[in-house]
């Protein structure tokens, strides 16, 4: 490895196997309460698709203790955690939200959007808690085209806008539907110095939940910054160069990986377990990485037409010890769950051990979805 004055390089000789067992034993930590779980990975991908749980159940099985399907859902209102956007969409903790708003930034609203904005809050300041259904039965502003070339009611689509500024938070949901009430951030001046503070803790939450990073991958998000905290733009760029000489970084086999400065890969020890993982899951979301330490090609197929689809349409990830081996599709059939298994290259691992650790996981799996 060749050392750069600019970074914090790995004391010792780093090897992909090494990174390999990192990246899956700092993520799969053991499971917890879910107030810690969330606390300590601040940020979970959301997705509405169930096959046969939705991604951040999946996600969240892993790392707390008999969590079972809904229970986020279930717990929303009584946890520190918000819906919000961070690198992507999904569930925030507290703490981490606090790092991007208010929000401001982006594109301008017109003296007649502010004013259609300043009346729907004074509504749901006065309901409380609304639906948009209700909102839009009172205001009734019409149609808009929304981003997928559909039409969307205005006051929904008023509604997500006002959710991203930070005007509203989501309270829960109603078969689906997103409920909010009205949420006011602190405002208080921030200085050049607070502000660098700020989005360079956001770029450390990212490097705690993905990490260890190839450079390429890591550019990419802290790039994606520019969505959470779009009023701070113009400061990624020099908070991904001050970043790139805080952390510990190795070049292994011609790629530059990042990650915690009080972190050592070579020490990362994962146990004999099989896991079935959600496609947004923090080991294997960054497919750049997946491909780089596993060697073959995962993809997300939800949205594949049937005919081109290789692995299914959910396939979830098969983590057996610190190897991807496969993928697993899961469904419900009449309460019982049914695990469709491959593996890549054809091959399934000898061995009793294998097989009762798969076993396994289908039973953990099972009892998450409370099936008999």
């Amino acid at each position: 490895m060749t050392a750069s004055p600019s970074a914090r390089r790995a004391t010792t000789p780093i090897s992909l196997a090494d990174l390999r067992r990192y990246a899956v034993a700092r993520s799969l930590f053991a499971p917890t309460t879910l107030e810690r779980a969330l606390e300590r990975i601040a940020f979970v991908q959301a997705d509405p698709i169930r096959a046969p749980a939705r991604a951040q159940d999946l996600i969240l099985r892993h790392r707390v203790r008999n969590y079972r399907a809904g229970d986020l859902e279930r717990r929303y209102a009584s946890l520190d955690v918000h819906e919000d956007f961070f690198v992507n969409y999904g569930f925030v903790a507290g703490r981490l939200q606090a790092l991007m708003h208010p929000r401001s930034g982006g594109s301008r609203w017109s003296p007649a959007r502010r004013s259609r904005a300043a009346a729907l809050l004074a509504f749901v300041r006065e309901r409380g808690s609304v639906h948009p259904r209700e909102v839009d039965a009172h205001f009734a502003h019409g149609s808009v085209t929304n981003y997928w070339g559909g039409s969307s009611s205005a006051t929904t689509h008023l509604l997500d806008a006002m959710h991203y500024r930070g005007l509203l938070r989501v309270t829960g949901r109603t078969a689906g539907i997103r409920t909010y009430a009205a949420h006011e951030h602190p405002v208080k001046p921030l200085d050049t110095a607070a502000r660098r503070q700020r989005i360079d803790a956001l770029v450390d939450a990212i490097v705690a939940l993905y990490a260890p990073l190839p450079a390429a991958t890591f550019s990419w998000l802290v790039r994606r910054l520019r969505y959470a905290a779009p009023q701070w733009l113009r400061l990624v760029d020099g908070a991904l160069a001050r970043a790139r000489r805080r952390l510990a970084s190795a070049r292994v086999d011609g790629v530059e990986w990042y990650w915690p400065t009080d972190e050592e890969p070579a020490q990362a020890r994962v146990a004999d377990t099989v896991r079935l993982l959600a496609p947004f899951d923090p080991v294997v979301w960054d497919r750049r990485r997946f491909e780089l330490v596993w060697g073959w090609s995962y993809r997300f197929e939800a949205y594949t037409p049937v005919a081109k689809r290789k692995l299914g349409y959910y396939a979830l990830p098969l983590l057996w010890r610190d190897q991807v081996i496969g993928w697993g599709n899961a469904s419900v059939s009449d309460g019982v769950l049914e695990v469709d298994v491959g593996y890549h290259g054809g091959v399934a691992p000898s061995g009793a051990e294998f097989v009762r650790e798969l076993e396994a996981e289908r039973a953990r799996l099972s009892r998450f979805l409370r099936l008999r």
